[in-house]
């Protein structure tokens, strides 16, 4: 197990690499700049700004600067916030984000688990055929028509929720959660009942009904856990993809998350914020898919006998 964990981290090492060296030459190839602005900046202002921040270096100096100051876990200082690094954006932004992704990973766990088991338990009947249906139609809306419509709905026709805003309030989390997890809770829905029919038609599972026991004791005792172990592995690679897709949500209701700074970055060409933002959120999707493997083949006895007998 721990030559199968140094191996995963030893393969993510090239991934990081590109996912930073492909940003940040993208970034520098799109039009405009940080200090282009509607309002003329005096030549001799924007080459000092040019010069404090290292924009007049060659470009590849710029690159490998910045890869040493990456080492120490410096994403270098926001352009467009004077005063502030991108680390203090980051640490700002960040803990709200992940707020909202564990709520919408949560709904989408509740929601689509209990329907994917459901369904598995009546296969081909009205039972299965509406959740999956539903299922369906949750992975094609985009949540930009679907936070909006929430909005409609139950902010302002049924005044049920508050459209906006991220507080003290239970109910400011609600639309968001919900727009943000309803693709993930298909998802999950479709992977549990995918994985609940395989477990429920192997041998071990005809025995335990062959023995008497009740029905509920052969799902819960026998069948959840080897049916639920394809939504172990994706809980990581779907945790990270809540993090680093809550960018239109926290748009629509107005969330203060990391997402905010990474939309605002865009539009102001702040190199670093965009880099600094990319390069952590893809760190933690790496961190994630590896841990939601070796949560796999912890739970799963062949695969972790598989990885013992290479170590």
């Amino acid at each position: 197990m721990t030559r199968y964990i140094i191996v995963r981290i030893l393969q993510a090492l090239p991934v990081i690499l590109a996912v930073i060296t492909a940003t940040f030459f993208l970034v520098r190839m799109a039009p405009g700049g940080p200090f282009d602005s509607e309002k003329a900046v005096m030549p001799e202002v924007k080459a000092a700004l040019e010069a404090r921040y290292k924009l007049d270096q060659p470009i590849l100096a710029q690159y490998f600067s910045y890869l040493s100051d990456l080492r120490e876990g410096d994403f270098g200082p926001s352009f467009k916030y004077p005063g502030r690094s991108v680390n203090e954006l980051i640490a700002a932004g960040m803990p709200i984000t992940a707020e909202l992704g564990l709520y919408a990973l949560i709904f989408a766990v509740l929601l689509g688990g209990v329907t994917g088991v459901i369904a598995s338990l009546r296969p081909n009947s009205w039972v299965d055929h509406i959740p999956m249906t539903l299922a369906m139609i949750g992975i094609c809306v985009p949540s930009f028509l679907l936070g909006p419509s929430l909005v409609l709905l139950f902010g302002v026709h049924l005044d049920w929720f508050p459209v906006s805003g991220w507080g003290d309030i239970p109910g400011d989390k609600v639309l968001p959660s919900i727009t943000l997890g309803a693709a993930y809770a298909a998802y999950v829905s479709r992977l549990s009942r995918a994985g609940m029919l395989e477990v429920l038609s192997q041998d071990y599972i005809r025995t335990a009904r062959a023995k008497g026991l009740a029905e509920w004791r052969v799902i819960t005792r026998h069948a959840l856990r080897g049916g639920l172990l394809p939504l172990v592995a994706f809980m990581g690679p779907a945790f990270a993809g809540l993090l680093s897709g809550s960018f239109v949500v926290e748009t629509i209701f107005q969330v203060p998350g990391l997402g905010r700074f990474y939309v605002q970055a865009a539009f102001n060409r702040d190199y670093t914020m965009i880099l600094g933002t990319t390069i952590f959120l893809s760190t933690l999707i790496v961190i994630f898919n590896l841990l939601s493997d070796v949560l796999a083949a912890w739970m799963n006895p062949r695969i972790r006998s598989d990885l013992l007998d290479h170590d």
